[in-house]
């Protein structure tokens, strides 16, 4: 049996590339922290970000563009945006 074709967005193909490098960006000032006990609170407050980065990337490269991928990118904005109001980078 074919396997079903992947529908693809370059809109949201470009949203998960700006995304990577935010992560990216994050997780390397997260790791320039001094105090261990900050680092590791700033670490635990970013992991619902990287999660939803994480399973939105993977979902995408497996199932392609749908509701589900567009709900992981909105669930990875919201996360983004809580994780930034609370801690000051």
């Amino acid at each position: 049996m074919a396997k079903r074709r992947r529908k693809l967005s370059p809109e949201l193909e470009k949203n998960i590339s700006l995304a990577k490098k935010e992560i990216e960006l994050i997780t390397a000032i997260i790791h320039d922290i001094d105090e261990e006990d900050i680092q590791e609170e700033y670490k635990a407050a970013f992991l619902p970000v990287m999660s939803a980065y994480l399973s939105l990337d993977q979902m995408y490269k497996e199932v392609g563009f749908n509701d589900e991928t567009t709900n992981l990118y909105q669930l990875y904005l919201s996360n983004l945006v809580n994780f930034k109001g609370e801690y000051e980078l």
